[in-house]
């Protein structure tokens, strides 16, 4: 198998389905479809056809362990690579950069109080989760959705780049990390001499990164990023941790003021075989910008999982909502839930 002929096949895996591909010398290729990861028959890849993917995208594979890159294919579509070896042998993880970016009201989330922070001229949103959850694709929706009305200039730093966007009514500058940028933090705070409207911050990873967005907020941009996390507050308590205990207060401070709001997503496993969006999401405003100032994650907990309260959401609850209406099966519900006896107790009606 050549190059094309790896590129075909590659293309025929993502159209039917896959989101990543994975290869290695050796071994046949893999594919995760719907969240699990299945080999494919009778397709085992030699030294040369994964050395021929990597020279293509000017990795040596003689001499370098890992890169990330972007290849483009001859069919006009790009590929975002992640060229490494295991134990000696070429490998490489494959997921297609996407130019569909899927509508923002077809992903499950709360779409009318998601729609209205995104509508706002400044502030963070933080759209948090575990590898996996669809963070990126979040991200995607809602900056397409601005692009139908929004006349601006939308800046995003990515790495790597996972969508490419159209111009539309807004014009995107879309930046890569180690292609097109050195750093987030270097990006952004060159970003803030482009005269954005809203910036896209791939992922805040350090206190450098975390301080500039919230400056750039303050300054009125709309900043939209990422973090790595399993809940709502464990999202802001991980941010708080990035300030030194100096200038915490400050940074807190400044963060309880620019924050709009936080949504950590997850996917489960359908029943119709296809992945579900459950998520946990809190507005910021009133008492919650306090407890945020003051780091009373207590209080935020006790706010997140009071009943009836239309702008926000607990996991649990969104689980279950989702077991209750078939769209997953109560084994998966129960392992996702962040308790699985809360809910045990939950679906059998005690509180």
């Amino acid at each position: 198998m050549n190059l094309d002929n790896l590129e075909r096949a590659i293309c025929h895996w993502l159209e039917n389905g896959a989101t990543d591909v994975f290869l290695a010398e050796d071994q046949p290729a893999r594919l995760r479809i719907n969240g699990e990861v299945v080999a494919v028959e009778d397709s085992t890849m030699t030294r040369e056809e994964i050395a021929s993917l990597w020279k293509a995208c000017h990795v040596d594979p003689e001499t370098d362990n890992e890169r990330d890159a972007r290849h483009l294919m001859n069919n006009g579509g790009y590929l975002r690579v992640n060229l490494y070896r295991a134990m000696g042998k070429l490998s490489a993880a494959i997921r297609p950069i996407k130019d569909v970016i899927p509508p923002l009201d077809s992903l499950g989330l709360p779409i009318d109080l998601f729609r209205s922070w995104t509508k706002r001229r400044s502030g963070l949103v933080l759209v948090t989760g575990a590898t996996g959850s669809g963070k990126s694709t979040t991200l995607a929706s809602a900056l397409d959705d601005l692009n139908q009305s929004l006349n601006g200039h939308i800046v995003t730093l990515e790495d790597p780049i996972e969508y490419i966007f159209q111009n539309k009514h807004s014009y995107f500058s879309q930046r890569e990390l180690n292609s097109d940028t050195d750093s987030f933090s270097g990006a952004l705070r060159a970003s803030l001499r482009q005269n954005p409207d809203v910036i896209m911050i791939g992922e805040i990873r350090d206190e450098e990164t975390a301080q500039l967005a919230l400056r750039a907020a303050e300054t009125g941009h709309l900043v939209l990023t990422t973090l790595h996390s399993s809940g709502v507050v464990e999202s802001i308590e991980r941010l708080s941790n990035l300030f030194p205990d100096g200038p915490r207060e400050t940074s807190l401070m400044l963060l309880s003021r620019q924050l709009i709001g936080i949504v950590t997503q997850n996917l489960l496993p359908g029943i119709d075989g296809s992945l579900k969006l459950v998520c946990e999401y809190l507005e910021n405003d009133g008492a919650s910008r306090t407890w945020i100032r003051e780091g009373r994650y207590r209080d935020l907990i006790d706010h997140l999982l009071r009943p009836q309260q239309a702008r926000t959401k607990d996991m649990l609850s969104s689980i279950i909502e989702a077991y209750q209406a078939g769209l997953v099966d109560e084994n998966t519900a129960r392992n996702a839930s962040p308790n699985p006896s809360d809910f045990d107790r939950q679906i059998r009606g005690i509180s």
